[in-house]
């Protein structure tokens, strides 16, 4: 690009110029930006820092901690301590909420994140990442609760991730549009590299752990079998399969050229709705993709409308380009309405 523009510049203008955020929201995503860029110098030490390997804890969920997922989930907190215009925070690495010194009651705003996503692949060096979802807070009362946190991922007012790999790049949305960023570690800032990113409605790469086949709803595997038969099956095209089995990288890839991510219900927890966390994953991503021209459901609902019921709720996840996304739904439905004549 011919010129140059900090991650600051851009929100600047995004409150003053454009009028799409208010001051206090920008302020806090400059913080949130400051602890991405902490969390991306942790990683990069790698073994050289003492943070790889498993900490000898567990999360809420039941989870191996690594030492990075602690160590991410502290730099959050502790960068919200001290700036921003947070009430309270959430993370997928913790119990309850958190609320923040000084600022509670006061703030506007409730921070949700998932300080460290791709947990699985910190020891072998493959990209992982932060995600993060920002809601406003109640305003009909001074204090705050689990309950202020459940919220419809549509009321999002910020959302987005960074991504540690060979580059860190940070992809944000305000409600107008995708615009994605590079740390600069010269210059020490965030630089914009897009704006307004859109992903291609069609796509050839599907995204999906396809050793949980055997599992998977009758109407994920119909999409998946016609995928893998190529030019000779209904879908009349070759189709590529992609699995980083880290949600950011993947997203990562589809926002940067089309695709489809699947992580859906299957048979192995069938008490459970998803693998993925609704307000910490699920929502921030799903967000994401729709500004970028894209869809995300759960297979029978739009995501950003699933109304959460609790702070770790799980979802099936199906979201990428948007006549991809449309076509897994429309096997859900005609599935669903052949179960109920065979019922009938």
């Amino acid at each position: 690009m011919s010129k140059r523009i900090s991650l600051t510049r851009y929100l600047v203008e995004q409150q003053r110029v454009n009028g799409h955020i208010p001051a206090q929201l920008r302020l806090l995503l400059e913080v949130v930006s400051r602890a991405c860029k902490r969390i991306s110098f942790e990683v990069n030490k790698g073994a050289l820092g003492g943070v790889l390997g498993a900490a000898g804890s567990e999360n809420v969920q039941g989870e191996v901690q690594k030492k990075l997922d602690i160590i991410a989930n502290e730099v959050l907190i502790e960068a919200n301590e001290w700036g921003g215009h947070l009430a309270a925070m959430a993370s997928e690495e913790m119990e309850g909420i958190y609320l923040v010194p000084n600022r509670y009651p006061q703030g506007e705003y409730l921070l949700l994140f998932d300080p460290l996503d791709g947990s699985s692949n910190i020891d072998v060096n493959v990209s992982i990442g932060t995600i993060f979802s920002v809601l406003e807070k109640p305003q009909d009362q001074r204090g705050v609760t689990v309950d202020d946190f459940l919220q419809a991922g549509a009321k999002q007012v910020a959302a987005g991730y960074c991504i540690f790999g060979p580059q860190s790049t940070l992809a944000l949305t305000v409600g107008n549009g995708v615009a994605m960023f590079t740390l600069d570690r010269e210059q020490g800032s965030f630089v914009l590299i897009e704006d307004g990113v859109k992903i291609p409605e069609d796509t050839k790469e599907f995204s999906i752990n396809m050793s949980n086949m055997r599992h998977w709803d009758p109407a994920v595997r119909r999409y998946i079998d016609e995928c893998l038969q190529g030019e000779d099956g209904p879908r009349g095209k070759n189709f590529n399969m992609r699995w980083i089995a880290s949600m950011v990288a993947d997203i990562h890839r589809i926002l940067t050229r089309g695709g489809i991510f699947m992580y859906p219900w299957d048979k192995r927890e069938p008490h459970k709705p998803g693998k993925l966390r609704l307000m910490y994953e699920a929502n921030p991503m799903g967000w994401l993709i729709e500004q970028a021209g894209g869809a995300a459901t759960n297979g029978r609902q739009r995501i950003l409308e699933v109304q959460p019921t609790q702070l770790h709720e799980r979802v099936s996840v199906i979201m990428g380009s948007k006549n991809e996304v449309e076509r897994v739904q429309r096997y859900y439905a005609e599935y669903d309405a052949e179960q109920q004549a065979v019922s009938a």
